[in-house]
């Protein structure tokens, strides 16, 4: 990585000025490269989703309803592939789709819908289906929340009962634990229907049932309710993150005005547009689809798709991709893409594209729960058959020894020593100020050596300033801001505002300027006590109305990364303006912290290799620059090959390299598409927040081995104690109560943890 613009990636097909965003975009020309909007996210080439369909197969798609969790995609996609004729199977979590790639057109559809079913599982056509079709909201909270509020009630009650009558109290505690065990064995038994019969449902319903059988009954019921309760936090992250989709989605309109050929509107559904349509959009509305401008100029707002925080200024024949929003004024735009294959449908299959490329993440008691209960299950057998066949001993003996082997084998401590671990540090997290969604997150940030940022927003506020007012000849300071803000006074525009609000800082009163108007491609200009006055870009002056004192001004700004507007009065120059995207306070001393924990960072943005550089060069970081979304993608993705890296951005067109990076940290004050993607979110929107989330990271799992080793540890010395007898039912309960009591303890010294603290 050299500290230098990356252009590796950028279309050699399209002319690109990289000084153009020095330049006044709103109403002022500009060259800025066109984004998303002219880049391969607005080609007509469709990328494909999964693999490339081999010859003659056909691919189906469907919305699949009911995914707690990435494990319950590996499950669906487990019993989908046992399908015959089924070629291949994949989910994409983030967007509960599944992919099948068949060579067989008949009857296989409703044998797939079958086998999902079986799996617990149900299925949608995604060309049928209807709000209908997904189960309300209502009815998921139920289903959610349900089954653990009842658990819990239950065993409170069964513990007051208790209380009063040991005997009642125990037989209610058996009650508590088989309603409970009931929609877990079943979902347990419809697993193992569809290949998957070792899963952590038929481990807790083992667990359960080994815990009744020797009596048990408390320790049965509370491990059922700590599954269902891990279950359902699980739940919650997976419908969080996926909500980010819905908001990707949000931004397109249904609706659309488009202009029959005799120049009538009407109103139609935006996914009837095709090609060649005219359209006419007023302010404040965004592109359904993405468009070619017929006026002669317009500004859009393209910062949810770019994150660049200045709208940027379009010309005749310019395009511009859907999700845009039309800043100042009514227009109309040709129609260039097809249905479904527009810029904000091409972001969403790169999040597809990245998460195809990630292997599903499966909790370690899952995959752990394929050899540990089988194993403890013929293990328990054996000791159980063995003794008394082979070699006459009492059978009463032995099957004693077997029970006391499977409770030993109760996972409980071992069940809780991840969630426990994971829990006490989700909540130290949140109390910094940072939301990570889940333990496989959690774990993941321990393992980052390396951070790739983007700047618009992350490393700079997102918020131009007025870094140097230059006043030429008479003029004061005063004078040229006042004549400047009344000019600009009434736009809505970034660059404006920062005008006007350095006015007002000032103590500078103005008013608004007369007949104010646009010029197409050059500023913005109106009359103040009689006088014209205009506001322009250099690259629109000639070379007789700026001195050489002031090109080599204007030089020197623009070398700084600053965007330079010139105020001009009678078509003299009175000054020179300079604004600034400005450094969050405490980028410096965040990246100063990461490099002390051996974590490097490196810069990635949209912006021109100019603003780049000065950027990167004050904080003395890498950098790349004029990255189009699908190239920070790629430079994501190289990144991670060499180290584990995180990907930290704020916009929607980060979302893609978040979910193409080890792990997607998201700025607090982003957008929703990028908070609901990432797999972590900084709330109080401070940088210095990544050195404690990584440095917790660490921590915990430096915790979670310890819980592990905890819970194998005590079971393997009671394994062997209670085969030579030495250990009996109640020593076995109070080795797996007392596993799992260090374990929660241990878990809980994570919340104790101060930040200093917790890189030990």
């Amino acid at each position: 990585m050299n500290n230098h613009s990356h252009n590796n990636h950028i279309p050699s097909d399209k002319p690109h000025d990289h000084a153009s965003s020095d330049e006044h975009h709103h109403e002022h020309d500009h060259q800025q490269e066109n984004s998303c909007s002219q880049s391969s996210c607005c080609s007509q080439d469709k990328t494909e989703t999964l693999s490339t369909l081999s010859s003659g197969s056909t691919r189906l798609t469907w919305q699949v309803f009911g995914m707690d969790c990435p494990s319950c995609a590996k499950k669906v996609e487990t019993a989908v592939s046992q399908v015959a004729g089924v070629e291949h199977a994949k989910i994409l979590f983030a967007t509960e789709k599944l992919v099948v790639d068949t060579k067989e057109t008949q009857d296989i559809a409703p044998r797939i819908e079958q086998a999902v079913k079986k799996a617990g599982y149900s299925l949608s056509s995604g060309a049928n289906t209807t709000p209908a079709a997904k189960p309300s909201v209502k009815q998921q909270r139920l289903k959610e929340y349900g089954p653990p509020v009842i658990m819990a009630t239950l065993i409170l009650l069964s513990w007051l009962l208790e209380l009063f009558s040991p005997t009642y109290g125990r037989i209610a505690f058996t009650i508590t634990t088989i309603i409970g065990l009931i929609p877990i064995g079943l979902q347990a038994i419809r697993l193992t229907r569809s290949g998957t019969p070792f899963a952590i449902e038929t481990l807790m319903s083992i667990s359960a049932i080994g815990a009744l059988f020797i009596g048990a009954t408390e320790e049965a019921a509370m491990v059922l309710m700590l599954f269902m309760i891990g279950e359902l936090l699980e739940s919650y992250a997976a419908n969080r993150a996926r909500q980010g989709v819905s908001a990707l989605m949000a931004l397109l309109p249904e609706e659309a005005v488009r202009l029959s050929k005799n120049g009538t509107r009407e109103t139609v559904a935006a996914a009837s547009l095709i090609p060649g349509d005219i359209i006419e959009i007023a302010p404040g509305t965004r592109l359904p689809v993405d468009a070619e401008l017929q006026a002669a100029s317009a500004s859009f707002d393209e910062s949810a798709l770019t994150g660049e925080s200045i709208p940027v200024e379009r010309l005749r024949g310019e395009k511009v991709a859907a999700g845009s929003l039309a800043v100042d004024s009514v227009m109309q735009l040709k129609v260039l893409s097809e249905p479904g294959n527009n810029a904000i449908d091409r972001i969403l299959t790169l999040i597809e594209e990245a998460e195809e490329r990630r292997a599903p993440i499966e909790r370690f008691i899952d995959r752990f729960s394929r050899y540990y209960t089988p194993a403890i299950m013929l293990f328990a057998l054996l000791v159980v058959i063995v003794p008394p066949l082979m070699f006459a001993q009492p059978w009463e003996t032995w099957i004693y020894r077997g029970l006391t082997l499977l409770l030993i084998g109760c996972p409980c401590a071992l069940v809780i020593s991840t969630p426990a671990a994971i829990t006490s540090a989700l909540a130290a997290a949140t109390r910094r100020g940072a939301l990570i969604k889940g333990g496989a997150a959690l774990e993941q940030l321990g393992t980052i050596s390396q951070i790739a940022f983007d700047k618009t927003g992350t490393l700079t506020e997102g918020k131009p300033m007025v870094t140097d007012v230059i006043p030429v000849n008479e003029m004061t300071e005063a004078q040229l801001l006042g004549l400047s803000a009344a000019v600009e006074s009434g736009s809505h525009h970034p660059l404006a505002q920062a005008i006007i609000r350095k006015t007002e800082e000032n103590g500078i009163t103005y008013a608004q300027a007369e007949n104010r108007r646009a010029i197409a491609g050059v500023g913005v200009q109106g009359n103040v006590d009689n006088e014209t006055i205009l506001i322009s870009s250099p690259s629109k002056l000639t070379q007789n109305e700026l001195s050489a004192e002031q090109q080599q001004q204007i030089t020197q700004l623009e070398e700084q990364g600053k965007t330079v507007v010139v105020t001009l009065k009678s078509n003299q120059v009175i000054g020179l303006l300079a604004l600034r995207d400005t450094l969050r306070a405490d980028a410096k001393q965040a990246l100063a912290a990461l490099k002390q924990i051996g974590v490097n960072g490196v810069m990635l943005t949209g912006d021109n290799p100019r603003a780049a550089a000065a950027i990167a060069h004050e904080l003395n970081i890498e950098y790349e620059a004029s990255l189009l979304p699908e190239d920070k993608v790629t430079a994501v993705i190289i990144l991670n090959k060499e180290q584990p890296t995180a990907m930290v951005g704020d916009g929607i067109n980060d979302a893609p390299a978040m979910k193409s990076s080890t792990i997607g940290i998201a700025m607090g004050g982003g957008t929703d598409v990028a908070l609901e993607t990432a797999d972590a979110a900084l709330t109080h929107n401070r940088l210095i927040g990544l050195t404690d989330m990584i440095v917790l990271s660490r921590a915990t799992r430096k915790i979670i081995r310890q819980n592990i080793t905890i819970a194998l540890g005590l079971k393997a010395i009671f394994l062997v104690t209670s085969l030579i007898g030495l250990t009996g039912l109640w020593l076995a309960v109070l080795a797996d109560s007392g596993a799992t009591a260090l374990v929660t303890a241990n878990s809980l010294r994570l919340l104790r943890k101060r930040k200093e603290e917790t890189e030990g």
